[in-house]
C-alpha cells in the first residue's frame, strides 16, 4: 500500500510533481494492499498466455506464410491449438496460480516494491537486460539437466510431445518443469529487486519471447533478428525436431552458452549439410553446363 494519503503528499515527499503515469498508478493502487496488487500477476500472465499466440493461430490457419514454416509437413487445426490452450490453462490455474499466491512472502523478502516513485526508463532497461542474462544462463543448465535420461522420461518429455512447436505449446509442460524453470525467471528480480511494474513487463516479455521461439515460423521481418546472439524460432525448432535425442540448442534466449559449451555442434553440422543440399538443388535446376 502506498504510504501517502493524497497526490499532494506524495509530491511533497518526492520533492517534485508526479508524472501522469505515477498519478494514475497512485489513484489505482493507493488504497489496495500489497498482496492484492501482487495478485495482478496472475491476470498479466493469463493475458499473455492467451493473447500472445493468437496471431500465430491466424498464420497457421490461413497458410499465407507457409513458405516460412520450419516444418511444413506438420499442420495444426483450430481444434489442435484449442486443445493445447486448454491443457496449458489447466496447468496455469493449478500450478502458476497457486505458486503466485504462496510466493507473495518471497517477493517482500526479495524487495519487489509497488509504491512511488515509478522506475525510470533507463532503470527498467538495465534491469531487464540483467534479468534476461541471468535467466538465460540459469535456464541453459537446468534445460540440459532436463535432458538427462531419467529426468527427460519422467518430466521433460511432455514438452517435447510437440516435435513441431506452436505458440500455445511454449508453456506446455509437466507441472514439475513449470516449477523448475520458474526459478531462473524469479532469480533476476531476487538478485536485483525492481518495481512490480518492471516485474510484470519482465515476465510478459519472457513469455512473448518463448511464444516466438516456439512459433514454428522463421519470419524474416521480426525485430528479434537484430538482437545479437538471439536464437529465435529456427534455432529452437531444431531442438524440438531432434526430440529425445537432442543434446543441442538448449538456449532459452541467447546462443552464446551453446557455443561456449559446444552444445550447438549438431545444429551447425545440420545447417552446413542443409546449405550444401540447397546449393546442389539450385545447381540441378540450372541444368547441365556445356563448355
Amino acid at each position: 500500500m502506498i504510504p501517502y494519503t493524497t497526490v499532494e503528499d506524495a509530491s511533497i515527499t518526492l520533492g517534485r510533481n508526479l508524472t501522469w503515469f505515477e498519478t494514475v498508478w497512485f489513484d489505482y493502487s493507493a488504497t489496495k494492499s500489497d498482496f492484492y496488487v501482487w495478485c495482478h500477476t496472475i491476470l498479466v500472465l493469463f493475458l499473455v498466455f492467451s493473447l500472445a499466440p493468437l496471431p500465430l493461430v491466424f498464420v497457421e490457419l490461413t497458410g499465407w506464410f507457409d513458405r516460412f514454416k520450419l516444418q511444413p509437413k506438420v499442420k495444426y487445426s483450430i481444434s489442435d491449438m484449442f486443445r493445447c490452450y486448454k491443457d496449458v490453462m489447466k496447468l496455469f490455474l493449478l500450478v502458476v496460480g497457486t505458486l503466485n499466491l504462496v510466493s507473495y512472502p518471497s517477493t517482500k523478502m526479495a524487495g519487489i516494491r509497488n509504491g512511488l516513485p515509478l522506475p525510470s526508463f533507463m532503470e527498467i532497461i538495465a534491469q531487464l537486460l540483467v534479468y534476461f542474462l541471468i535467466e538465460d544462463y540459469t535456464n541453459y543448465w537446468l534445460h540440459r539437466w532436463l535432458h538427462c535420461k531419467w529426468v527427460y522420461e519422467k518430466i521433460h518429455r511432455i514438452h517435447h510431445e510437440y516435435t513441431a512447436p506452436t505458440g500455445y505449446a511454449s508453456p506446455y509442460a509437466h507441472w514439475a518443469e513449470i516449477l523448475i524453470l520458474g526459478i531462473p525467471t524469479f532469480l533476476g528480480p531476487a538478485i536485483a529487486p525492481c518495481h512490480i511494474m518492471t516485474f510484470w513487463l519482465w515476465i510478459s516479455l519472457r513469455q512473448i519471447e518463448a511464444v516466438e521461439t516456439h512459433s514454428g515460423y522463421d519470419l524474416p521481418w521480426t525485430i528479434t533478428k537484430y538482437i545479437p546472439f538471439y536464437g529465435g524460432a529456427e534455432y529452437h525448432d531444431y531442438h524440438h525436431y531432434v526430440g529425445r535425442q537432442s543434446q543441442s540448442n538448449f538456449a532459452s534466449v541467447f546462443t552464446y552458452c551453446d557455443y561456449i559449451y559446444g552444445t550447438d555442434k549438431g545444429y551447425r553440422i545440420h545447417k552446413k549439410l542443409l546449405h550444401h543440399q540447397v546449393k546442389e538443388e539450385a545447381e540441378l535446376k540450372k541444368g547441365p553446363k556445356y563448355y
